[in-house]
């Protein structure tokens, strides 16, 4: 076996860099047994810049350090080979600024070099040390380049349409209003104890948040779990979600802990079964994937279950209460696509059945039942495969995370940009990104200084809530009196009144700068050869011949209005 090191010692490179940094990891400060080399054990990485790249192996550190100049939003990414296992597998690193760690990263195997971001850093103006390194546990990972410059923050301009073509007008109302508020505000929320917890007192933590701050949370979260096949009851679930919407104006989101046998092997369909059988955990004998067959019993429970829900969501939509609809939470888990980490039946056989769940389940309420007052939330993770949970635009609304000190990371009050940013990422910000559970609450000032713009957040009941291990009472004051989160009393009065006008279109003014020149002519281009992604204006303003789509036609026509061989867009004749 032949192992190249060209240079087996740290570097000491004392000098801090200047944005923007583009340096070659062999040229930063190397240690705990990082070491330059060309191959690792003769098998040859081609590909790489400069003289060789850092082999980090077990325990291996990379260190640079950086003038910052002010206090911005400053992104780290590297370019880097993770060698080890098979495609699309990972393998952990951490990286930490000034002495403070920020997170675990799982870099995936892609078989060649990758440019791969650490994520955006709120960070004060002066000199920071940065250090990129392994877990200390099969970490191994080769380095080639290291960046670090401003971080190219997004705009949050989200379409207020819903993913159900047929929302109602409710539903589009507080789209609509949502995305207003996306970007500039957080919206508080809190979760509702379900079933008889507290000894019946719902309002509990309720109570607890007034007592606290002298207000309440705009959204309350609730659980439609005993609404089910089995051993189902009426919690008055569905009477407090109308109860807080139309008498105390709030906002509605709901989960739905929806339960199988655990021995679903001999439960026989319509059985009822006592709740100390039942699970919403993984079993062996509930094949989730057989959910998906038409002929099979587990598909048969589902759609009992779906219909004993389907009945309480009819009668809120018969009472003009849309709601926030987060079935099917936390499919992953843990750092899987196989099912093999998953927490909930719902995702115990994987990423690929889970989206085709998913898809049943939307399919199911709003065509078989004619359910369209739902926004629909799902929840993501941030591991390395989790985008492939992400059942497509026309099924999703909202993208959720559930954040829990130490599941996988420790965030204590800070604003978890970087997993925010990573979710924004996922849907390219076409999606707005929400706390939809959570235990500490960020400090809302990390949040406006990072730009950490959580549509909402929403602590789950009793201790995650009330203890001071997670809450801070002090803390949940300042947090719910601030100019920048929206409470309760703070809801418009009508919030639920939607007037379904279309916005003025400017055709040919792709930059609403109120002229139509050559900025719009490139802004065009770029668009139709996608080197961006979306308009800041809508869509319909390119589509100059008003077919229904934009292409080069469109810009043939652009040209020819701007070289003056026309005199006004085709679409402005129709």
């Amino acid at each position: 076996m032949v192992f190249s090191v060209l240079l087996a010692i740290p570097v000491s490179t004392y000098a801090a860099h200047s944005l923007p940094v583009d340096v070659e990891a062999e040229d930063c400060n190397l240690g705990n047994g990082a070491v330059i080399t060309t191959n690792v054990y003769g098998t040859q990485y081609p590909g790489y810049s400069g003289d060789g790249f850092v082999w980090v192996a077990n325990s291996g550190t990379i260190k640079l350090e950086v003038t910052v100049p002010e206090n911005a939003m400053y992104e780290l990414s590297t370019r880097c080979w993770m060698y080890l296992g098979n495609i699309d597998e990972t393998r952990m690193q951490v990286v930490s600024i000034n002495g403070k760690s920020y997170s675990n990263y799982f870099i995936p195997n892609k078989g060649e070099w990758i440019d791969y971001s650490f994520g955006y850093f709120y960070l004060e103006a002066g000199k920071a040390t940065i250090e990129i390194g392994t877990s200390g546990s099969w970490g191994f990972i080769l380095y080639d380049k290291i960046y670090f410059d401003y971080a190219d923050m997004p705009d949050h301009i989200i379409d207020p349409t819903p993913c159900d073509p047929n929302a109602t007008p409710e539903a589009r109302a507080l789209m609509k209003y949502l995305t207003d508020v996306y970007g500039k505000y957080v919206i508080s929320g809190q979760q509702e104890i379900y079933g008889s917890g507290n000894d019946g007192n719902y309002e509990l933590e309720f109570d607890y948040i007034y007592d606290k701050t002298g207000k309440y949370p705009a959204i309350r979260g609730f659980d439609f779990m005993n609404y089910n096949p089995l051993y189902g009851w009426e919690d008055g679930t569905t009477s407090r979600v109308i109860d807080w919407v139309k008498n105390r104006g709030g906002i509605a989101t709901a989960c739905w802990h929806i339960n199988v046998p655990k021995d679903f092997t001999s439960y026989t369909p319509g059985e009822q079964v006592d709740w100390t059988n039942c699970t919403y955990k993984p079993t062996s004998s509930f094949n989730t994937a057989n959910c998906l067959d038409e002929t099979t019993k587990e598909h048969a429970y589902l759609m009992m279950a779906i219909e004993d829900l389907a009945e309480q969501l009819l009668i809120l939509q018969e009472e003009n209460i849309p709601v926030l609809f987060r079935p099917f939470h936390e499919a992953e888990g843990y750092n899987n696509t196989d099912g093999s980490g998953a927490w909930f039946w719902w995702g115990s056989a994987g990423a690929e059945v889970y989206k085709e769940l998913w898809k049943l389940l939307y399919t199911t309420l709003t065509e078989k039942y004619g359910l369209h007052n739902l926004i629909w939330e799902v929840n993501l993770y941030t591991y390395a495969n989790s985008y492939e949970w992400y059942p497509g635009d026309e099924y999703v609304d909202i993208v959720g995370y559930d954040k829990y000190e130490g599941s996988p990371n420790t965030w204590g009050t800070s604003a978890a940009t970087s997993l925010f940013l990573k979710l924004v990422d996922y849907t390219n910000d076409t999606k707005m990104v929400a706390l939809t559970e959570n235990d500490i609450i960020p400090d809302i000032q990390n949040i406006v200084n990072e730009g950490a713009w959580w549509l909402y957040f929403c602590p789950w009941y009793g201790d995650f809530l009330m203890s001071s291990r997670y809450n801070d009472p002090t803390l949940l004051n300042t947090i719910y009196n601030s100019e920048y989160v929206i409470t309760l009393d703070e809801l418009p009065e009508n919030l639920y009144e939607y007037e379904d006008t279309a916005p003025d279109i400017n055709y040919g003014d792709l930059n609403n700068d109120g002229k139509i020149n050559s900025t719009d002519f490139t802004i065009l281009k770029r668009y139709l050869i996608k080197f961006i992604t979306k308009l800041d204006v809508p869509i319909e303003a390119a589509d100059l011949n008003g077919d229904g789509s934009v292409n080069s036609t469109d810009l043939t026509i652009l040209k020819r209005y701007l070289t003056k061989s026309l005199n006004e867009f085709p679409v402005t004749k129709k």
